[in-house]
């Protein structure tokens, strides 16, 4: 098997295991150095390092009803991209999902998708207080 499809199939075995809410499995798949790119500035967006951060941002995601469900898989190097339609609370989106493997591990994860979705979901990002 190619390296390509040992990362296409390291993707795919997360995307069934969140699926099936088995997070152990899902967390097991990532570098304990995860870096993860969620855009926009939805109440869930940001960039997470590490595991820890990593599942505080899945516990926050998973508050709402979420179904991921990947039409196509492409990989190319250590990258994998995977098409997915989305359904969150009654909305639909299509997302582009890019990882980044190294040693059977995800190392970085980077969300292109629908950001104003993610905010009539999730909400807006809380600004800052002025000091």
């Amino acid at each position: 098997m190619s390296e390509q499809e040992q990362n296409i199939e390291v993707v795919k075995k997360g995307y069934d295991a969140f699926a099936a809410g088995d997070m152990e499995t899902v967390m097991g798949l990532f570098d304990d150095n995860i870096e993860w790119v969620h855009p926009g500035t939805s109440a869930i967006s940001g960039t997470y390092h590490g595991k820890g951060e990593l599942g505080s941002y899945l516990a926050k995601l998973g508050e709402k009803p979420l179904e991921v469900r990947v039409t196509r898989l492409i990989a190319e190097d250590d990258t994998v991209v995977a098409f997915t339609d989305v359904s969150v609370a009654g909305e639909r989106g299509r997302d582009a999902d890019v990882f980044t493997l190294r040693d059977g591990k995800t190392v970085r994860v980077e969300i292109y998708g629908d950001t104003a979705l993610m905010e009539r979901v999730y909400g807006k990002k809380q600004a800052a207080a002025a000091q």
